[in-house]
């Protein structure tokens, strides 16, 4: 498909790794060629879209990091805590099932799909390594950030030199849940309570899943983290929303990419 007369792909950086030799974009869904649900950047394989659609959305924003489309590379996504090195792009029938990439490869994209869950993107730009991770409530809550970090410092990154940003991803007023689920994290630490805040239906509670990953990225004492702030749930202009679709009671829904890149 020629892209010439079509709109630019839209993407959002964070100004924590808009340093030297790293590239990297958290894109919307404005851009593409896909249509109904899943206008118009949608690059979730995953998703009942056309293929031939799903793969141009991802060349577009291949193009937008300066790589080759085979070389922006995402994984089998599973809620995991697992993560991985990758050196060499791997044939489409052949992606990890996993949740966090790592790489010291130049002009390799490690991207990440969200329509809700967090992306978050990860650089030691001093030491040349970078990673991408998808991180749900799931692999959020199980280590696939401190995964993430554990697979890059064994490719001779510093955590006091890694820099961490979180990219579009459901907000702490968007995300109701049920008792169920507030115990389920309260069991693994009572202080993870205070992630949670009384709902106006009675019983439930909303949670606050961007506060509870930049909790566990303190944890790590790395050297810094910025958090975009974009609701996905609530700004259905420029994001994918699992949720929101849901709720709209809309057969699919598309997936937002974040990606980054050495030179």
């Amino acid at each position: 498909m020629d892209d010439t007369a079509a709109p630019r792909v839209e993407l959002h950086s964070a100004g924590n790794l808009d340093v030297a030799g790293i590239r990297h974009g958290f894109f919307t869904r404005k851009g593409g060629v896909s249509s109904g649900v899943y206008h118009s950047l949608n690059g979730g394989v995953g998703s009942r879209d056309d293929r031939t659609c799903v793969l141009e959305n991802r060349a577009r924003m291949a193009r937008r990091l300066g790589v080759e489309a085979e070389r922006l590379l995402v994984p089998f996504q599973i809620h995991s805590h697992e993560a991985v090195v990758v050196q060499v792009p791997w044939a489409e029938d052949a992606r990890p099932r996993c949740d966090g990439l790592v790489t010291k490869t130049r002009n390799l994209a490690l991207g990440v799909t969200g329509a809700d869950c967090g992306m978050l993107l990860f650089a030691d730009a001093k030491a040349g390594v970078i990673g991408a991770a998808h991180a749900g409530w799931k692999g959020a809550l199980t280590g696939v950030i401190e995964a993430t970090v554990a697979a890059m410092c064994a490719q001779d990154a510093r955590r006091c030199n890694i820099d961490i940003a979180l990219g579009p991803m459901i907000g702490p007023r968007s995300y109701e849940v049920g008792p169920e689920f507030a115990e389920r994290f309260i069991a693994e630490d009572p202080s993870y309570a205070r992630f949670f805040t009384a709902s106006a239906k009675a019983g439930r509670a909303m949670f606050d899943l961007p506060a509870f990953i930049e909790m566990r990225v303190a944890r790590l004492e790395v050297n810094s983290f910025e958090n975009i702030g974009i609701d996905t749930y609530a700004n259905e202009d420029s994001c994918f929303s699992y949720r929101r679709s849901v709720h709209k009671s809309e057969p699919d829904y598309g997936r937002l990419v974040s990606a980054i890149a050495l030179d």
